[in-house]
């Protein structure tokens, strides 16, 4: 993997490969983050960019057909981020095994104010913009650092909870999930046991992620004390209903 920096440029190009996904990411946060974009534009951003980078990956090179992927990143005079993720391949169609990997163009009309896709026989290049935001849009960032600890295993995201999530850091800690779990086409389990007594972010932002893992044919594994306030605030918010509670401790 090779990528350039600039001071307003960013860029990389990489082997086609589903893991080489999570060091790009890394990387382009960094990058985001210099640039003064706040964490939940950065967040939201990343979302868009992974789906587009992760059809490239899958559906663009055949399976005996080496490939690369290029992402270059621009923070344009007027506030605003555009990335272009490119490949050199013919886009494939996937079989319906894969259909649900079709709510990724819907993800990055989410999440992103602009979004072009251009497949020619030289390969496809996705244009994607996030406009400038006003700066008070997100309130994350007064929050205590990390109330989540999210970690990409081998075919699974593991989400541990440390402390309160208050209501404020709802949409980052949602968007954080769903970005390491690809827009919920990848298993999630969300371990309880170290959640604060203020939990209103964690609950309000699971719903949304378990919406989006049903869409994909996929269920939230909560691990909750059997006692716990974890459990009885998943209960009243009807939480409970949508995910799959495991007794934990």
């Amino acid at each position: 993997m090779t990528d350039q920096l600039a001071d307003h440029h960013w860029g990389v190009e990489f082997p086609a490969q589903a893991g080489e996904l999570a060091a790009v990411r890394a990387q382009l946060d960094s990058w985001l983050a210099r640039t003064g974009l706040n964490e939940d534009d950065r967040y939201d951003l990343l979302i868009a960019v992974n789906e587009a980078a992760s059809n490239a990956v899958e559906h663009a090179y055949g399976p005996d057909r080496a490939g690369v992927v290029t992402i270059d990143a621009d923070a344009r005079p007027d506030g605003s981020v555009q990335v272009v993720v490119t490949d050199r391949g013919t886009w494939r169609v996937p079989p319906p095994a894969l259909s649900t990997r079709g709510r990724g163009l819907l993800l990055m009309r989410e999440n992103v104010d602009e979004v072009l896709v251009d497949r020619q026989p030289s390969g496809t290049t996705v244009t994607l913009v996030l406009a400038r935001r006003h700066a008070t849009r997100g309130t994350f960032n007064a929050a205590p650092p990390e109330p989540v600890v999210v970690t990409e295993c081998e075919g699974w995201v593991e989400v541990v909870v440390l402390g309160d999530v208050p209501a404020h850091a709802a949409p980052a800690v949602r968007r954080r999930i769903l970005t390491a779990a690809r827009g919920g086409t990848v298993p999630i389990v969300v371990d309880l046991r170290a959640l604060g007594e203020r939990s209103d972010g964690l609950i309000r932002s699971l719903r949304p992620v378990a919406e989006a893992a049903a869409a994909a044919g996929n269920k939230v594994i909560v691990r909750a004390p059997v006692n716990g306030h974890a459990r009885r605030a998943l209960v009243a918010a009807g939480v409970d209903q949508v995910v799959d509670v495991v007794p934990h401790g």
